[in-house]
C-alpha cells in the first residue's frame, strides 16, 4: 500500500513519519514554507527521544504524486481546506482511489463521498503540534496515537482491515470499526473545547464552565438529532494508557484550533466543530448559546488577529447570563 498524506501538518506529519519509518511507501503533500523546509532538511519529527529528520517523498499538489493502483489518500488538512483538496485530488487521482478522512469534525466524509465512492474515516486520537516550518511535535511519549478506521457511512471491508494493520505496524494502535462515525461524534463533543482553548486559554473556573456547558449543549443536540455517539467512558477506556502526554517545551499542548491562531494562518476549523453543533441545534430546535458565542468569538479572534488566549472567559460567562 502506498500512502499519500494530503496535509503534512501536525497530524499528517506525525503519521507520515511513522508510516515511512516502518517501511510503508509514503508521500507527503504540503505547501509554502513547510514544504520548502522539508525539501531542504527533511521532515523533522520531535519526539520524547529527540528530533529525527525523515527524508520522505514530497509533492506540492496531487499532480506531482506518482499514482498507483494501491495508492490510498489520507486526508489530513483542516476541514475548511477540504473542498480545495478534493478539487485538486479529483483532477489527478484515479476515480477509484480510496480517500480516508483523518480529520476533526464530521462534515468531511460526506464531502468526500460526493466525489469519491471509496470513502473511509479515521477517529484520530493523537496529540501533536505544528508551529515551525519543517517540524512536527509528537505529543505522546508512549504510542504516538490511536487511529481507528472504518468505511463511511458504516461497515468494515478488506481495505479498512488493511489500513488498521498498516497503522498498527507503524506504531499506532488501530482497530477496524463498523460504526466509526459514532466514535467521530464523540470526538466532536471533545473538540468543542477547541474554540474555548483558542480564545480563553487559562484554567479558571469560568473557562471550565464554558467547556462543560458547550459539551452539554452538544450532547443535547446529538440526542435531539438521533445521532449515535460512543460514551465518554468507552472513549476513555479506548485511550487507556496508550497515550501519555509529554512536556513539549511549547506554550502548552494547544488544540488544533489554538495552533492555527498561534501560527496566524488566517483561518480556523471552528465552523466544522462548534459550528456543527450550532447547525444541528438550529435544525432540531435546540438552543446552543455557548457554542454560538464560542464560534463568533473564535472568528473575531482570527479576523482581528488577536493573540490566542487573549479573551476573558469570565466576561463570556457574564454575557451568557445577561442574554
Amino acid at each position: 500500500m502506498h500512502f499519500v498524506i494530503y496535509g503534512a501538518g501536525a497530524i499528517g506529519g506525525v503519521v507520515g513519519a511513522h508510516l515511512h519509518a516502518s517501511g510503508i511507501p509514503t508521500t507527503l503533500v504540503a505547501r509554502g514554507a513547510h514544504l520548502a523546509a522539508m525539501r531542504e532538511h527533511g521532515l523533522v519529527l520531535d519526539t520524547a527521544d529527540g528530533r529525527h529528520a525523515h527524508r520522505i517523498p514530497l509533492a506540492a499538489n496531487a499532480s506531482e504524486v506518482e499514482w498507483t493502483e494501491d495508492t490510498v489518500v489520507l486526508l489530513t488538512v483542516k476541514s475548511q481546506q477540504t473542498a480545495a483538496a478534493l478539487d485538486d485530488l479529483r483532477a489527478s487521482a484515479p476515480p477509484n482511489t480510496p480517500i480516508v478522512s483523518a480529520q476533526n469534525g464530521v462534515a468531511n466524509e460526506p464531502a468526500i463521498l460526493r466525489r469519491f465512492a471509496r470513502t473511509y474515516s479515521v477517529c484520530v486520537m493523537l496529540p501533536a503540534l505544528h508551529l515551525e516550518p519543517g517540524v512536527v511535535v509528537q505529543g505522546s511519549s508512549a504510542h504516538p496515537g490511536i487511529l481507528d478506521v472504518g468505511r463511511f457511512p458504516d461497515g468494515v471491508d478488506a481495505l479498512s482491515t488493511s489500513l488498521a494493520s498498516c497503522f498498527t505496524a507503524a506504531g499506532f494502535p488501530s482497530e477496524a470499526r463498523p460504526q466509526i462515525m459514532a466514535w467521530k461524534y464523540r470526538k466532536l463533543i471533545m473538540n468543542l473545547a477547541n474554540g474555548i482553548d483558542a480564545c480563553f486559554r487559562d484554567d479558571s473556573a469560568a473557562h471550565r464552565e464554558l467547556v462543560s456547558r458547550a459539551r452539554a449543549e452538544g450532547e443535547a443536540v446529538l440526542a435531539a438529532a438521533g445521532i449515535e455517539a460512543v460514551s465518554s467512558e468507552t472513549d476513555r477506556q479506548r485511550r487507556g494508557d496508550l497515550i501519555v502526554r509529554r512536556p513539549t517545551g511549547e506554550d502548552g499542548s494547544g488544540s488544533s484550533t489554538w495552533q492555527s491562531v498561534e501560527r496566524g494562518t488566517g483561518s480556523v476549523e471552528i465552523d466544522y466543530l462548534t459550528g456543527e453543533i450550532v447547525l444541528l441545534g438550529r435544525l432540531h430546535g435546540v438552543g446552543t448559546p455557548v457554542n454560538e458565542l464560542v464560534q463568533a468569538e473564535t472568528m473575531r479572534l482570527v479576523r482581528d488577529r488577536l493573540p490566542a488566549g487573549s479573551l476573558d472567559p469570565a466576561a463570556a460567562v457574564t454575557r451568557l447570563a445577561q442574554a
